[in-house]
């Protein structure tokens, strides 16, 4: 663990990889003192921000050396459901590349419980890992320019769900009809760090 001042209110926490980073964000979630207004996980860091008018810096690297990175539980959370039509122009390359069916791809996904390890590329838009998902998808050789809002897609050990149309080098296996980033919301994104996802092909 590493700790980097960020400005006069963040604390950059550097870590080895996801696990550490899923871990101490959960632990930080259930137990911060006053003042920590917020935390944001990435691949690799966790992002601690603190009002330093009621917390100092180093009362915040006492707390994040102190605390206890505990593994996340699927149990007793709530989920929350995306439909998804498994028509994405991509499926059928990822089944072959994994030496699976392409039906079989699709049990794999809505087989697992996923969760939101971070967010980042687009506002709404989630990196989701999973347990059950061993797999690392390549992304494409070539991005696409134009990937269709509400894709879902897959790219090294990571699955997600394209917030706007924008480019992408995800591969598509899927799309939803579900709004992941709604200024009308309170909060906007659907999917934020720590929220569980199962994915159900779509009737």
């Amino acid at each position: 663990m590493h700790l980097l001042p960020c400005g006069d209110t963040g604390l950059l926490v550097e870590l080895d990889d996801l696990a550490q980073v899923t871990a101490l964000h959960a632990a930080l979630r259930a137990d911060s003192p006053p003042g920590v207004v917020d935390l944001v996980p990435a691949a690799r860091t966790l992002l601690v921000r603190f009002d330093p008018r009621t917390l100092d810096r180093a009362a915040v690297e006492r707390a994040v050396r102190a605390a206890r990175p505990v593994r996340t539980s699927h149990t007793g959370e709530d989920v929350v459901e995306i439909p998804v039509s498994y028509d994405g122009d991509d499926l059928a390359e990822v089944a072959g590349l994994l030496g699976l069916a392409p039906r079989e791809v699709v049990a794999a996904h809505t087989g697992a419980c996923w969760s939101v390890a971070f967010g980042g590329f687009a506002p709404g838009f989630g990196y989701l890992t999973a347990d059950e998902w061993s797999h690392d998808i390549p992304r494409r050789a070539e991005s696409r320019t134009a990937v269709p809002e509400g894709a879902v897609a897959l790219a090294g050990p990571f699955s997600g769900v394209y917030p706007r149309s924008s480019p992408g080098g995800w591969q598509l296996i899927g799309r939803t009809e579900v709004t992941l980033w709604d200024t009308g919301r309170e909060p906007p994104a659907l999917l934020r760090p720590g929220v569980r996802v199962r994915f159900v092909e779509a009737g």
